[in-house]
């Protein structure tokens, strides 16, 4: 079994309450148990976001790696983007 530390955590009244009533409504057994799920899914948001980063990180040395992509003619991108969000508006419609 994991190693268990005690730790004294304080939370504000409305806070307290909301694990108070998930732990009386049987959503979990013990406040403790509300608590570990908590920072559980802090865990995995804080993992996915370093996740993240680094993709962007990969995707933007990637794309300076990639060379100049010469004149971008923005009416052209515009048309282009309102051309395929008029797509996916006409395939949602389905």
């Amino acid at each position: 079994m994991a190693q268990i530390e005690r730790m004294t955590v304080v939370f504000p009244e409305p806070m307290a309450a909301q694990i108070r009533a998930a732990v009386e409504a049987g959503e979990y057994a013990t406040t403790s148990e509300a608590v570990r799920d908590a920072v559980r899914l802090w865990s995995d948001r804080r993992q996915m976001r370093a996740n993240d980063l680094e993709r962007m990180q990969q995707a933007w040395e990637a794309g300076k790696a990639s060379g100049s992509a010469g004149e971008v003619d923005f009416k052209v991108l515009r048309q282009e983007a309102r051309q395929r969000l008029a797509e996916l508006n006409d395939d949602r419609d389905l």
